[in-house]
C-alpha cells in the first residue's frame, strides 16, 4: 500500500475583495510511513471571532498532539486502541481536545499581551476570549487497520473508491447554517467521532477533508460529490502529484464561481 497525502487553503473570492485573510488551517502528521493525521480548521471570521484564523491554527496543532499522543501510549494494542477511541472518543478524547485547544488559546492571548475583557465580578472573561478565536474542526487518525475521525462543526470528511462517494461522518449534530465550535462552553459535547475498520484490498482509495467553503460552492450535494469524485478520477489518470499540483488553481476557481468562501481540502490517497 502506498500513501500520498496533499493540501490546500485558499483564501475565498469575497476574502480578496474584502481584503480579508484566510480564516482556514490545515495540519498533515505523518507518524510513520503507514499512520497519519491530519487535521482541518475552518476559523469563524466574523466580527465577534477577530482572531480565529489563529484559532483554526491552535485547532489543528491541538488534534495532532493530543491524538498523536495516545497513539504512542496505547497503539501496542490495537484492538485495545480501537476499542477505547469507541468508546470514549466523544468523552474523554473530546474533553482532551477541549480543554488542550482552550488553554493555548489563553496562552496565546496572554502571549501576545491582548486585551482581557472582565466578567460581570471583575475578572478576566476566559469564555469571552475564546469565542475572538471560534473555529470548527475536523481530524483523521489513519492506520492500516483502523480510522478515527472527529468533528465539531461544520465540513465534510469523505471516502471514495472506485464505486462510491460515502460521509465517513454524518454531521446530524449540526444544525441549518448555524455551526458548532470550539469556543463554546462544553464544547466537546457536540463532537461526533467514528471508528471503522479499513477493508484490506478496497484500493485505490481516497480521504477528502475539506472546509465547508467546498461544499458551499456547489448547488446540490450530488454536484460537491460529483466534484469529489472528479478528483478521485484525475488522480487514478493524470497522477497524484498532478492533482496536488493543480489543487490550488481549482480551489480559487471553485471559490471565485461558487460561495466565494476560504477553501481548505486535504486528499489522502492509497493504493
Amino acid at each position: 500500500m502506498v500513501r500520498m497525502i496533499c493540501g490546500q487553503s485558499v483564501r475565498g473570492a469575497s476574502h480578496i475583495r474584502n481584503d480579508k485573510p484566510c480564516q482556514d488551517s490545515f495540519k498533515v502528521r505523518e507518524i510513520s510511513d503507514t499512520v497519519s493525521l491530519v487535521a482541518v480548521a475552518d476559523g469563524h471570521g466574523s466580527e465577534s471571532c477577530p482572531f480565529s484564523k489563529t484559532g483554526a491554527k491552535i485547532a489543528v496543532n491541538t488534534f495532532c498532539t493530543v491524538v498523536g499522543q495516545l497513539w504512542e501510549n496505547l497503539s501496542d494494542n490495537q484492538e485495545f486502541f480501537m476499542s477505547y477511541l469507541n468508546r470514549e472518543g466523544e468523552v474523554r478524547v473530546a474533553q482532551a481536545i477541549d480543554e488542550e485547544w482552550k488553554r493555548r488559546v489563553w496562552k496565546a492571548h496572554l502571549d501576545n499581551k491582548r486585551e482581557k475583557p472582565l466578567d460581570a465580578e471583575g475578572k478576566p472573561d476566559k469564555a469571552a476570549v475564546y469565542r475572538m478565536y471560534g473555529t470548527t474542526l475536523l481530524g483523521l487518525l489513519l492506520t492500516p487497520d483502523f480510522l478515527f475521525a472527529f468533528q465539531i462543526g461544520d465540513g465534510d470528511i469523505l471516502y471514495l473508491n472506485a464505486d462510491q462517494v460515502q460521509p465517513v461522518i454524518e454531521a446530524d449534530k449540526i444544525l441549518g447554517t448555524e455551526t458548532h465550535s470550539l469556543s463554546s462552553e462544553n464544547a466537546w459535547k457536540k463532537a461526533i467521532t467514528v471508528v471503522r475498520r479499513r477493508e484490506e484490498g478496497d484500493f485505490p482509495q481516497l480521504y477528502l477533508m475539506a472546509t465547508d467553503g467546498f461544499s458551499n460552492s456547489y448547488p446540490s450535494t450530488e454536484g460537491f460529490e460529483g466534484t469529489c469524485r472528479d478528483y478521485f478520477h484525475m488522480i487514478q489518470e493524470h497522477g497524484f502529484e498532478t492533482v496536488a499540483g493543480n489543487l490550488k488553481d481549482w480551489l480559487s476557481e471553485t471559490s471565485e464561481l461558487g460561495c466565494g468562501d476560504d477553501i481548505t481540502v486535504v486528499m489522502s490517497y492509497f493504493c
